[in-house]
């Protein structure tokens, strides 16, 4: 299987959206303290995958 510059764009798409919600859980469930920073940083993740998700076929 080859991959070409779309694939690739929408694993990392995938990747960082599992990411980004595991860092909102983590937040969420586990460090209750530190929910605020763990749940932005997830945002940022979830737009960085926006992000990669809408390169896909234009790069």
């Amino acid at each position: 299987m080859a991959m070409n510059k779309n694939t690739i764009f929408g694993w990392a798409s995938f990747f960082m959206f599992l990411i980004g919600a595991a860092l909102i859980l983590l937040g969420v469930l586990k460090y209750k303290d530190y929910a605020i920073g763990f749940s932005v940083a997830g945002i940022g993740f979830f737009a960085i995958s926006w992000a990669f998700n809408a390169l896909k076929g234009r790069v």
